[in-house]
């Protein structure tokens, strides 16, 4: 059992590298499908994502959850919305990728947790610890030490961290596995982009059949790349404890970040090198207290189980001692 048990772990583990490795990638791959445009290539990433998604669920038999969620009004038009945020988040990524902004784009990441917990709080009347609202107020400054390095808000960053911390709260209500609702939100998302890719085909704008063979091919590639992360992601999710992905979460940006300078070579001057180490602050203070909140939630369960057990145990029969015996013996006499 305990070999099984590492043995999923491990299993877990690698599934969450390799999810969070290809998406802190990913910026190595936008810039392949030039030169079609970022609208193009959101488009064709809609189309190929369910074809591909939908290719999945056939293997594997899964359809009854489209049945039960076109029963569900409610949840359906959930499911409207997060397609409609994921394609703001998706076109402004690509876009800010193409048009060298990688850095930028990775920024909105480090503060997507730090926007998803002020969410909490404004939307859900969620109580924050001293530590969570140091760590909020510390982002906050670093917002504003970012805004005057780069001369105007990062409206790239603050609009991937808002629209990415929408779809993760608009999921959690949904309530579908990440294949599932990826098949869904892309199946709202076809028609328009499908529509979108004939028109520009007719208007002559396409690229996918003027830029040779292997431009399509990449361009029908899209669908994996969106797919294949997600899917790991699902492995490691049901493996690894939360605690562990929230570290896990961290690498994409990392690489992305790491990606924009050494690869993409875009500039760093000192004040954004300041305002990324306070956002790095406020991202160890979360980590920090969210590890340590675990850790003390872990102690009382097992304290309480402990307790428990000791209060069902039966009591031990008491053994006569030798002196028990000896009076007994006498009292006879």
């Amino acid at each position: 059992m305990g070999g099984t048990s590492k043995g999923e772990g491990r299993t877990g583990m690698l599934n969450g590298f390799a999810a969070y490795g290809m998406w802190g990638l990913v910026p190595l791959f936008w810039p392949l499908l030039k030169p079609a445009g970022a609208v193009e290539i959101l488009a064709h990433r809609m189309v190929w994502s369910l074809v591909f998604v939908a290719a999945a669920l056939v293997v594997v038999r899964r359809w009854a959850w489209a049945g039960e969620l076109l029963r569900q009004p409610r949840r359906l038009g959930l499911v409207a919305i997060a397609a409609a945020v994921i394609t703001v988040n998706w076109g402004v990524y690509i876009w800010a990728v193409n048009s060298g902004h990688v850095v930028e784009a990775s920024l909105g990441y480090f503060i997507n947790p730090l926007v998803t917990i002020a969410m909490g709080v404004l939307i859900l009347k969620e109580r924050l610890r001293p530590v969570q609202w140091a760590a909020v107020g510390v982002a906050v400054a670093a917002v504003l030490i970012l805004t005057v390095a780069y001369g105007r808000p990062p409206w790239i960053s603050l609009i991937l961290a808002f629209s990415f911390a929408t779809y993760g709260l608009v999921k959690k209500k949904v309530n579908l596995g990440g294949v599932e609702s990826l098949a869904a939100e892309t199946a709202i998302q076809f028609l328009p982009a499908l529509g979108y890719l004939v028109w520009l085909s007719a208007d002559g704008g396409s690229t996918f059949t003027g830029e040779g063979a292997g431009h399509a091919v990449l361009l029908a590639s899209t669908g994996i790349v969106t797919a294949l992360p997600l899917v790991c992601f699902g492995a490691a999710a049901i493996r690894v404890p939360l605690s562990t992905l929230g570290l896990l979460q961290y690498l994409a940006p990392v690489f992305q970040f790491l990606l924009g300078i050494l690869y993409f070579h875009e500039a760093m001057p000192a004040e954004r090198w300041a305002g990324f180490a306070l956002v790095w602050l406020a991202l160890t203070l979360l980590t920090w207290d969210a590890l340590r909140t675990a850790r003390r939630a872990r102690a009382r369960i097992a304290g309480s189980a402990a307790r428990a057990r000791d209060i069902t145990a039966p009591t031990p029969k008491r053994e006569p001692t030798a002196v028990a015996t000896s009076d007994a013996v006498d009292a006879q006499a």
